[in-house]
């Protein structure tokens, strides 16, 4: 949001507003009229042809990202504008509408215009300030350290004839390295010494110490002195001093300025920053491309990278005029940076000083050659090898890709050939066995940190394991289906020759509801019963039912679906739904995966008996029934005239016993 591009944000969303909501321009206008600007234009601007795909591909993700937010946008506008109290909008508002909506605030001002209003600007500006320093606060937490030194400080020390920290040391790893404190800040003044606990900032006079700059992290680790050590957590470089913000950690004694120290630093402490970053294992790279870099392309870059590794390249530095470092063919810099003069010129693979002595050689094109102030490693071989792990979108027209080096990069390969194997493996597997294992891997899958590419594959097979998976709950549901639809008939053909009304059964066919649900509908249909079917699963503990009556004036007329199916849930604490064309369903969440002591128990329902299995802590039945504490799994309303209670364990029934039905038992509970 800021800088020449903002500029033209700003100018094409004040343009989508207006042909929106004044010229009432159908959605999505402003890129159709490229190709008008590029016929009229193109002649003296022969860039707009040659780019004009790319220009409305631009205009048109710009315009669809503001299309999201332009409607509500203006009505909050509207509802503020209907609430001023006088002539003037509120900053906060426009603030509001800003942070929120994306309106700039020159598009505020316009549509305030509109409407005989004028915005408070300084309100706006307070408000936008605020939300900077809090960004700032957080930035900083995050950073490790409050202290920074502003131009006030860097000219103090100018004055006291402290000179620019010496830092050419930074590029020598591994080696202590002696100095002496200069100055000692604590981000409001400058102290003459500092006692342990207290978090400060340390000038020296030479640093081996590398600031973060240029997307590379800083260096952490240790200074020490007479005073004990101290923790450097962050390095931070302003106006030429190199500041090492940390806190004594020692109770020693306080440092003073010019007391003498040892360098010892460590390189690397994950403290995250804007942009691109550079840690030992891990990188970071922020680029300009308007959409998502293909997988294909994302291998090759990757692939190149691992070539470069393999051949063992050296890593040549020198430093070099400005003028003549810019005149080597390929040389790579940041645009808009400022360098110093002389300028450090790093290449890959090649002398420095060759490329200075040839600079427009068009070999040097297939080299790595660039402008660099961080720290390099000595030859490829010690990135050992390298793993683009992600590409993502940050910012509107700005990508990112992340990738792992070293050790974390040959892990990050490594689990990529073991899911790749698990996803091989798992086409040896079938049934229930495989959606569990693709149910697994998927999720596995999308959290692992491996090459994108790899992934992308990886979840190419996935696809097709899920089509697999498919097929076979397909299969499995057509197998329940007809087994649950064989069985209940069967049933229901029993229960219809015995001059009986309605049928219960049990089928086998897990939580598969649909299967439940068409033996019911099949049995009731072609035999003109009330029928109840259940199924129990002991792999989730849970039991579905349902049952349908006959509807108009047949057998099951005087009993209401609904009321049971939530005679049959009662027990058990289970649902059941409302019921609808004599059909009604119900679920249990909180049975136990075995059988354990049931007991018959009548219910007077519309001038029917029912029965049903009922749970009981303790059942005595001439001292043979003992169950302890042990839970019913299941209980169901059975309208038969006789009764049977089931004792079983987790895997063996081990009892049974049948009641005959009469009606004196019906109404002496003594017969329980």
């Amino acid at each position: 949001n800021e800088g020449r591009e903002y500029v033209l944000r700003r100018i094409l969303r004040r343009a989508v507003r207006y042909g929106s909501e004044v010229l009432k321009a159908q959605e999505g206008f402003f890129n159709g009229l490229v190709a008008v600007v590029v016929k009229l234009m193109g002649d003296v601007f022969p860039e707009l042809k040659q780019h004009e795909v790319r220009i409305r591909e631009i205009i048109a993700e710009e315009e669809a990202s503001f299309g999201k937010t332009l409607l509500k946008g203006i009505e909050k506008f509207k509802k503020a504008a209907q609430d001023v109290q006088g002539k003037i909008l509120s900053g906060q508002e426009a603030f509001l509408l800003w942070d929120t909506y994306g309106f700039p605030l020159d598009l505020t001002q316009l549509m305030a215009e509109e409407r005989g209003l004028v915005v408070d600007v300084q309100g706006f500006n307070s408000a936008m300030e605020e939300a900077r320093e809090r960004s700032r606060s957080v930035q900083i937490k995050q950073n490790g350290g409050a202290i920074v030194m502003d131009a006030d400080a860097t000219s103090s020390l100018h004055k006291k004839g402290v000179a620019a920290t010496d830092d050419s040391l930074k590029f020598i790893w591994f080696q202590d390295h002696k100095s002496t404190i200069r100055a000692i800040y604590t981000g409001n003044e400058f102290l003459e010494n500092a006692s342990c606990g207290d978090e400060v900032g340390l000038v020296l006079e030479t640093t081996s110490f590398y600031a973060e700059q240029g997307g590379q992290i800083c260096d952490t680790g240790l200074l020490e002195g007479p005073f004990g050590s101290f923790e450097v957590c962050n390095v931070q470089i302003y106006g030429g001093f190199v500041l090492h913000i940390g806190s004594l950690s020692t109770e020693a004694g306080g440092m003073t300025v010019g007391d003498e120290v040892i360098c010892k630093e460590v390189l690397g402490n994950h403290v995250d920053q804007k942009g691109s970053i550079v840690l030992p294992d891990k990188l970071r790279f922020d680029f300009s491309h308007g959409k998502q870099v293909e997988t294909e392309l994302m291998r090759k870059i990757e692939s190149i990278v691992n070539e470069q590794i393999k051949a063992e390249l050296d890593v040549f530095a020198k430093e070099a005029t400005l003028s003549e470092a810019k005149r080597i063919n390929g040389l790579r810099a940041v645009f808009g940076e400022i360098y110093p003069d002389p300028v450090r010129v790093v290449s890959i693979g090649r002398k420095v000083e060759d490329l200075l002595s040839d600079p427009d050689n068009e070999a040097w094109l297939s080299y790595s050659a660039e402008l660099c102030g961080g720290t390099h490693i000595s030859n490829t071989r010690e990135a050992k090898a390298f793993a683009l792990v992600s590409e993502e979108s940050v910012a509107k027209g700005i990508r990112r890709m992340t990738a792992f080096t070293a050790d974390c990069a040959l892990k990050a390969f490594e689990l990529a050939d073991s899911l790749g194997q698990e996803i091989n493996d798992a086409y040896k597997i079938e049934g229930s066995m495989l959606e569990k294992k693709v149910a697994s891997l998927k999720s596995r899958v999308e959290a692992a940190q491996i090459p994108a590419s790899r992934k992308a594959n990886i979840k190419t097979k996935m696809t097709a394991l899920q089509a697999e998976v498919k097929k076979a709950q397909k299969k499995i549901a057509e197998a329940n289906v007809k087994k649950a639809v064989g069985e209940a008939m069967k049933a229901a053909e029993s229960a219809a020759s015995d001059g009986k009304g309605f049928c219960v059964c049990r089928v086998d066919v897990g939580q598969d509801a649909a299967a439940v649900r068409e033996a019911v509908l099949k049995a009731r249909d072609q035999k003109g019963l009330s029928v109840m079917v259940f199924s129990t699963d002991e792999a989730s503990n849970k039991v579905v039912v349902c049952a349908a009556v006959p509807q108009g004036n047949g057998k099951g007329k005087e009993l209401e679906v609904s009321e049971w199916v939530a005679a049959a849930m009662q027990p058990i604490n289970g649902r059941s739904g409302k019921g609808k064309a004599g059909l009604a369903s119900g679920q249990d969440f909180s049975i136990v995966c075995c059988w354990s002591i049931s007991f018959v128990r009548y219910i007077k329902f519309r001038s029917m008996y029912l029965l049903a299995l009922w749970d009981l802590e303790k059942l005595e039945c001439g001292g043979l029934i003992d169950v302890g504490s042990r839970k019913t799994v299941f209980s169901v309303v059975i309208p038969l005239p006789g009764a049977i209670a089931v004792i079983s364990g987790k895997r063996d029934i081990v009892g049974s016993a049948c009641l005959p039905h009469t009606d004196k038992m019906a109404q002496d509970q003594s017969y329980y």
